[in-house]
């Protein structure tokens, strides 16, 4: 009987300890912590998927169909690799920016100067589907930040 309740103490020391490793697992890197928070703290805030007036494919026209990132954080963001995607596969990838805190920056369709505030994927097409679409940011690791659906969903999906 002793043997028995020895074991028993032993095997719950074990797993006592094993509980208390898990418990003090080593905390997530800096790097784990600032991706979290951009996923967080980007997101897409607004959407013109439909230019106003006429669809008449002036640049004009073109760059009245755009989608709004916000940074909603204090800490700028380097979106640099970034991408930003239709349900048709039509991808539009930052390059050498960055979005200050608490700022938002629209990027128009069609062609134009990139400033701070506007960026231009220079296209001579639209790329918004005016009944249903799906724009979806995604970081420079190809995760998922967000998406804005609107219309009847093609693919079902957010991600």
């Amino acid at each position: 009987m002793s043997k028995s309740i020895t074991a028993r103490r032993l095997t719950a020391a074990v797993l006592t300890a094993g509980a208390l490793t898990a418990a003090v697992a080593v905390p997530a890197s800096a790097a784990d912590r600032d991706h979290r928070a951009q996923r967080q703290s980007v997101e897409i805030s607004r959407v013109q998927y439909d230019s106003p007036g006429r669809d008449t494919r002036s640049n004009r026209s073109l760059n009245k169909e755009w989608v709004e990132i916000t940074n909603n954080s204090r800490r700028a963001v380097n979106l640099d690799g970034w991408t930003l995607k239709d349900e048709d596969g039509h991808t539009y990838t930052f390059r050498h920016y960055r979005l200050d805190g608490r700022a938002t920056v629209r990027v128009h369709t069609g062609q134009g100067r990139d400033t701070r505030s506007d960026v231009y994927q220079d296209r001579r097409q639209y790329v918004w589907d005016n009944r249903s679409d799906t724009a979806t940011l995604r970081n420079d690791h190809r995760r998922f930040v967000d998406s804005e659906s609107w219309g009847h969903h093609r693919h079902g999906g957010r991600h």
